[in-house]
């Protein structure tokens, strides 16, 4: 019976062993490289009408704008607020932008996954043109 409980044991601890690598590499791309479609990038010219910071599964806040454009206003999921804060870039309502990103549908919402964003001569790149996130994982692209 010692036998039996120690060969579990020894392979239970085996196994976690084996696992760990796999944890370790995450969940893979967060939500919003699931659903960047290059295919579907739009080009958009408005005005901030909200800056809003939520909070992620993972308990980062996120940078969200409401964009007010000639005839509707779209929602603008920008990426997390850590990294917005540090390229030095801020945004505040009534700015008037530029946004590359990605048209899709999360959540039932039409979103704009942004992928560079232009303000007063400025651009943060956000994503590569696959929809890649600069900040994602192994990746990091802080540069």
């Amino acid at each position: 019976m010692r036998r039996t409980i120690w060969s579990k044991l020894a392979s239970t601890f085996l196994l976690t062993l084996m696992t760990m690598p796999l944890l370790a590499q995450g969940s893979g791309p967060g939500t919003g490289m699931r659903h960047y479609d290059p295919k579907t990038e739009v080009t958009i010219n408005g005005t901030i009408e909200d800056v809003q910071q939520q909070t992620g599964k993972g308990g980062w806040k996120g940078t969200h704008l409401i964009l007010k454009l000639e005839s509707a206003s779209v929602h603008v999921h920008v990426g997390p607020s850590s990294y917005i804060e540090q390229k030095q870039f801020a945004f505040g309502k009534g700015d008037t932008i530029k946004v590359v990103g990605s048209k899709v549908t999360i959540s039932g919402q039409e979103v704009v996954l942004a992928r560079e964003i232009t303000k007063d001569g400025k651009t943060v790149v956000l994503r590569n043109a696959q929809g890649v996130p600069k900040w994602s994982g192994g990746r990091r692209q802080y540069n």
